[in-house]
């Protein structure tokens, strides 16, 4: 376990965020000692290079740099906001690569004429289920969203979600289950 853990080391975290803000480099160095492997983790989780995996942990603490005056201690800890944003910054990497290599995909092949009926009607389908699905997810509070998907889509088990996050155990297992409540209710999903 880190130094962080505990009330008295997310209010430490807080501290040095706070001093951060206000463009102390060594304030600025604690919190990257502090974050950086549970960072890199979970970026390497999302992503397949290691290379990229490590530009992405970069562009994080960047990031963080430049936006540490906007963390506001009531929404939520600091390790959880910092792993949120490398969660996204790493999905977000994963997305541009896979529509790049799409593009070239379709640039490097000619594209039939005409498709089957049956593959249309399917990728419209796909398309529309996966749209119902974000819009049901962005309709999770951050937290619960989060938490989602930590432990669905990056494959963390609930008790490694509640390290990452920096919460109880209790906590996550709360929040997946208020989400998927409320997703379920969102998708018309029967049980």
């Amino acid at each position: 376990m880190s130094g962080q853990d505990g009330p008295d080391g997310e209010h430490r975290l807080v501290g040095l965020l706070q001093r951060t803000a206000l463009g102390e480099l060594d304030a600025f160095e604690a919190v990257y000692r502090e974050l950086a492997g549970p960072v890199f983790g979970l970026v390497r989780r999302v992503m397949l290079d290691r290379a990229q995996a490590e530009e992405v942990t970069q562009e994080v603490f960047t990031e963080l740099w430049r936006l540490s005056a906007r963390f506001d201690p009531v929404r939520g800890g600091v390790r959880a906001w910092v792993l949120t944003l490398a969660h996204r910054r790493a999905v977000d990497r994963v997305r541009s690569e896979q529509s790049a290599t799409a593009r070239m995909e379709v640039a490097g092949r000619m594209v039939p004429e005409s498709s089957p009926t049956d593959d249309v009607a399917e990728q419209v389908e796909h398309r529309l289920e996966r749209e119902k699905v974000r819009r049901c997810l962005r309709r999770l509070t951050d937290m619960q969203r989060e938490t989602v998907r930590l432990t669905y889509y990056t494959g963390y088990t609930q008790r490694e979600a509640a390290e990452l996050l920096g919460v109880p155990l209790t906590t996550v297992k709360g929040r997946l289950r208020d989400g998927l409540i409320r997703l379920r209710d969102c998708l018309g999903v029967m049980v």
